[in-house]
């Protein structure tokens, strides 16, 4: 019966339209809308398995179709692919993308990564119009690969949970990509979830890890605060070495075999790890969303916006320029 509601609730993807940092302040924007065009020639071509969601009620539908479909959900990995552009963030939302990962591995002119020197330290006047604007859209501000200090700025700022889309525990694993403990109990209030990474130098901090070094920061997490706020983010496609015994996703079900064993675990738990925590957070952001159209409130402006540097653009104008 377990095996059947990991079935049930595993049943939604996010596909990373994913440029590297090269291309920021260059192609960044070209690169992002070819890879939204492949994710979405992909889920046209096997009609029979994929569809196409760009809400918690689409999720749903797929759930619910007969064969079952996979939900496919689009996320944009890293904030260089806005080019310093509200506008174009609101375009991609329209294109059908629901989570968008403030930084990759480099720092914006915005927004700090884990991976360089923080020039931000924390959010620019820019990034909180940034996060505002995904709040009001109804986009997931995912914060994995993001530095600490902007982390912890993001979370105090948004009115909608946040979520780390494949990261794993700092206390496990002093690793700069992990998330500290101070920063994953602000997660409870927020609403968020972590979605714990497979990558063996995140696990363990070691090219070799195993299934039940993964199962220990699921465990960990839950301990701290709860079973309500942790998820699966493996990143089978973004690695290029994975635990034993969690080489792909057709070993999930081992994972909540071993997490079942554990007699730390009640089947219900396991649902909502399989796929219902995550719905909740989306649903949590749709209302957020809701709220705030209520409200009245407008898009934010951006004649502000970050300079490029001189790299490969033309002056904008607004509106009010003209």
């Amino acid at each position: 019966m377990l095996f059947y509601y990991i079935k049930l609730f595993c049943c939604e993807q996010f596909w990373s339209a994913f440029v590297p940092c090269a291309a920021q302040n260059k192609d960044a924007v070209q690169l992002t809308l070819e890879q939204i065009d492949v994710i979405q020639r992909l889920v046209e071509k096997y009609p029979q398995h994929l569809r196409l969601a760009t809400s918690v009620t689409d999720i749903l539908e797929a759930h619910s179709a007969r064969p079952r479909k996979i939900a496919s959900l689009i996320g944009i990995e890293g904030g260089h692919s806005i080019a310093n552009s509200l506008g174009v963030l609101r375009t991609y939302y329209q294109l059908g993308v629901r989570y968008m990962t403030l930084t990759h591995t480099c720092n914006t002119p915005w927004a700090d990564s884990a991976n360089e020197p923080p020039l931000a330290n924390g959010l620019t006047e820019f990034g909180e119009k940034v996060v505002r604007e995904m709040n009001r859209l109804g986009m997931l501000i995912d914060l994995s690969h993001v530095g600490e200090n902007t982390t912890r700025a993001a979370i105090r700022l948004s009115k909608a949970p946040v979520i780390f889309s494949h990261s794993s525990v700092y206390s496990l694993c002093a690793h700069k990509r992990n998330v500290p403990d101070d920063i994953i109990q602000s997660l409870k209030e927020n609403g968020g979830i972590i979605m714990v990474n497979f990558f063996p130098d995140f696990v363990k901090c070691s090219p070799n890890a195993t299934l039940s070094d993964v199962a220990e920061h699921f465990h960990y997490i839950k301990r701290m605060i709860g079973a309500d706020y942790v998820g699966i983010g493996g990143d089978f496609d973004g690695v290029n070495r994975v635990p034993r015994g969690l080489e792909d996703v057709s070993k999930y079900p081992e994972l909540f075999a071993e997490l079942l064993r554990s007699g730390q675990w009640s089947v219900q738990e396991l649902k909502n790890l399989a796929g219902l925590n995550m719905m909740r957070v989306m649903r949590q952001v749709e209302k957020v969303r809701d709220d705030l159209r209520t409200n009245g409130a407008e898009p934010e402006e951006h004649p502000d916006s970050p300079t490029d540097n001189g790299n490969c653009t033309s002056n904008a104008f607004y509106l009010e320029d003209v």
